[in-house]
């Protein structure tokens, strides 16, 4: 039997923040020292946990609605000055690399769909050795931020995959809003930044509990 008759999916796109990299904790710290350092009302953890995964500049105007657009450009670079300040210790989830190798093993195309920059995925890519690990990827500021389906889009494209063989895996409303919009199967993680209590009515195929949850559904379903 082809292996693609073994397969659900050829193609499985992967939200990064959250959902591979351990970084909920510190993005959302970053997210109130900006919002601190410019004057505006500091948001609460779960206000600035909901807008990761979004692209920045939305993501930090929602997390900061009375911060004025003019002070945007500022509120960024304190944004960035204070993620910078902490990237280098963070790490992947334990359990990510045995899964996707494994999933490479299957045969399975592998891609990040991304609310962070070209520039921030390269770095943590690199720092983690995963540049051979994954076939494609698209991040918010060169395509259309998250929950717009273009980035799952531009990666079925890339290689001539139908929807309904590509599964998108995330840690968000926003992760599982993008793959109902572009067509694709969803599945949730419970362990990144949002609450499972809005992924009902989005219908993924699957919430996991860990990453170790993760892998062995894909080993099953995948």
């Amino acid at each position: 039997m082809p292996e693609s008759l073994l397969r659900h999916f050829d193609l499985i796109a992967f939200d990064w923040d959250g959902t591979l990299y351990d970084s909920t904790a510190c993005i959302v710290r970053s997210i109130q020292e900006a919002v601190r350092d410019v004057g505006g009302q500091v948001p609460s953890d779960e206000a600035a946990a909901w807008v990761i995964g979004m692209a920045l500049e939305p993501a930090l105007a929602r997390a900061a609605p009375d911060v004025p657009p003019r002070m945007y450009p500022e509120l960024i670079n304190r944004y960035r000055f204070h993620y910078v300040r902490h990237q280098d210790d963070l790490s992947l989830f334990n359990g990510v690399l045995p899964m996707l190798d494994d999933m490479r093993g299957r045969g399975h195309l592998l891609a990040v769909a991304t609310g962070k920059s070209r520039r921030g995925l390269d770095h943590v890519l690199a720092a983690v050795e995963l540049r051979g690990m994954f076939d494609g990827s698209r991040t918010a500021d060169e395509t259309a931020g998250k929950p717009h389906p273009l980035m799952l889009q531009e990666l079925m494209e890339q290689w001539g995959i139908e929807p309904g063989r590509t599964l998108m895996i995330g840690d968000t409303t926003h992760d599982l809003e993008m793959a109902r919009a572009a067509g694709c199967a969803s599945v949730g993680v419970a362990y990144g930044a949002h609450s499972t209590d809005g992924f009902a009515s989005l219908a993924p195929l699957y919430i996991a509990d860990s990453v170790a949850d993760l892998h062995q559904w894909l080993l099953e379903n995948g």
